[in-house]
This record gives structure tokens, sequence and C-alpha cells, in this order.
């Protein structure tokens, strides 16, 4: 019976003291919190965790790399755990400074890093792709639809290689006009740069563009709204921003892999390694609501759901470019 009540003592300590390690923090990509897109999705999961749990957490948002190393610094140094780094930008870092702190659990979105405290959150945003570019190029009365991505790199290059794929497979005449707005950080927040591609791809033909390209999107959702064509957004669900225009969102639920990052290490279940995340899993898909229902027609909608069907049970396969850096589409 004693020894019944020592044990019992000694698991309520561990538990106090497990409780007392967590503090959350997490660490944005450039582009801003409330870019409408992946780091608000990043927040909007952050604060939902709050809200369920009341356990608050510290972010922050850099402007530039070295900004971004040194607040996972910081935050690690000041105990917080876990630390979440939002962007591929940051791997570099996470692997500098993971070994300093080897009691630190930190998550990396969009990269893989092979530590033993470290948990790599990388998305199938191939599979997502395929889906709004089949309903881009079924939508499309010209037979041209374009994609603007942000920062000219592989991971980008999956969002557009996906898109074709989906767009070839509903129409495979479509043509397909791809840009980047840059190849440094400042791709991600250049709604200006965007908007002008978007305009060009217009003047080619496109009438429905795809934006993948952080805040930048937003100069492509304008300017396609401007134009009255369509656009489709990226990572959040942004339907709502412009009603009517925006075809549909590829939606990459950077919100449940935060909320899930914060929970696994709150209950003790963090795991090192590699967590990816598709459509069978919910990570990755197409927005569906009130603001874009007026658009999607019944064949668009049984084409949509038969390919996401097709993507779980390995009928279709997607293309991930980052496998061979090549788009045979």
């Amino acid at each position: 019976m004693k020894k019944t009540i020592l044990s019992l003592i000694a698991l309520a300590a561990m538990s106090t003291t497990a409780l007392a390690d967590f503090k959350p923090a997490l660490v944005y990509g450039t582009g801003g919190k409330f870019d409408k897109s992946f780091n608000e999705s990043a927040y909007n999961g952050a604060e939902k965790f709050k809200a369920d749990t009341g356990v608050e957490y510290r972010d922050f948002e850099p402007t530039g790399d070295a900004q971004g190393e040194q607040a996972i610094l910081n935050f690690a140094s000041m105990g917080f755990n876990p630390v979440v780094a939002l962007s591929f930008a940051w791997k570099s870092a996470v692997e500098k400074i993971a070994p300093q702190f080897p009691d630190t659990e930190f998550y990396i979105v969009d990269d893989v890093i092979d530590a033993p405290n470290v948990q790599s959150v990388v998305f199938k945003e191939e599979q997502g792709s395929y889906l709004v570019g089949l309903l881009a190029a079924m939508k499309s009365e010209t037979g041209a639809v374009g994609f603007v991505g942000g920062m000219d790199i592989p991971l980008i290059h999956k969002f557009g290689c996906g898109y074709a794929q989906g767009a070839k497979a509903a129409n495979g005449d479509v043509t397909i006009l791809r840009n980047f707005v840059g190849t440094t950080g400042a791709a991600w927040n250049d709604p200006v740069t965007a908007g002008e591609l978007t305009k060009n791809q217009m003047d080619q033909g496109a009438d429905v563009i795809y934006a993948a390209a952080g805040a930048s999107g937003l100069g492509v959702l304008q300017a396609a709204a401007d134009a009255e064509e369509y656009s489709i957004g990226v990572d959040s669900n942004q339907n709502y921003v412009h009603p009517g225009s925006v075809l549909t969102s590829m939606v990459k639920r950077v919100d449940n892999a935060v909320y899930d990052a914060f929970k696994a290490s709150q209950d003790g279940n963090f795991e090192a390694g590699i967590n990816s995340l598709g459509v069978a899993d919910n990570g990755v898909g197409w927005a569906y609501d009130e603001y874009n229902k007026p658009l999607i027609t019944e064949e668009m909608l049984a084409a949509v759901e038969k390919a996401k069907e097709g993507i779980v049970s390995g009928e279709i396969e997607v293309h991930d470019y980052s496998v061979d850096n090549t788009c045979p589409y």
C-alpha cells in the first residue's frame, strides 16, 4: 500500500514537471501572420488550441531569415517546448539549434530533418492541387488556365505540377501558363508583382488562375476579380475574399498540423520522424462553401469527388515534383 502511494506521488510529480515544461511556441514563415493563407492557417490552429485547452503560446513573425533563426534559438533558450518552425526556410536553423537543446521538441513544417527531437510535417500538396486543377479546366471557357507561384523552389513546383496534371485529366488540350513571383523570400509578400503576372496570363487567354504564393496570392485574387475572371486560393480557404470570383481554394491544413503538434507534446506523444499528410488524411483538399457553391456545377462536383476517391484508393497517382524535380505535364 505504502509503495502504491509512493508510486502515485512520483507519477503526480512527473506529470506536474511535464506540465511545467510544456510552453509551446510558433515561428511563422516570412510574409506576415495575417497573410490570409499559410501563416494565418497556422495562427488559427494555435488559437484553437488555446481556446480548447486554456494554454497560452508565444509566437513570432520574422521579416527575414536572420530573425527567424534568432527567434527559434530564443524560444529554445527560454525553455519553450515544443517549438514549431513554420517554413522550409528554417531548416538550417533547426538543424543547427535542435542538437543544442536535446530535451526540446521541435517541429518543422514543409521540410525534412533527421534528428531524434525533430518531427518533420510535410504535405502532399500535389494531391490537393490536382483536385483544383481538375476544377479549373472544367470551368475554363477559353481552354487556358494559369498558375502563379510564389518563390521558384521545388515545393511550389509541387503545387504547379499537381495542378497541371489535374487540368490535363479534365481536358487533355488545355493550355497551362506558369509564372513565379521571385526567387527570394520577398516573393511571398509581393501582391503587386503577382497581380501583374496574373494580368499577363489573362492577356494570353487564361480565365482561371491558381495562386500558390502566400500573401502575394492576394494580388492574383484581386486581379482576377477586377477582370471578372476566376482565381483559386491556397492553404487557407480564401473563397470569401472575392465571392463569385474565387472558384475554390486548395486547403492545406497547416492549422491542424500546428494544433496536433501542440497537443501531441502536451500529452507526451511526441514522435520524431516524418508526418506526411495528403487527401486521405484530410491534410489537403479543396474548399466548397456558400461562397463558391454557385460556381461549382453538379458535373464538377461529381468529378472532383471521384478524383478524391481515386487518389485515396491509389487508382490516381499524382506526380510528386520533389521526387525527381521534373513535371511531365
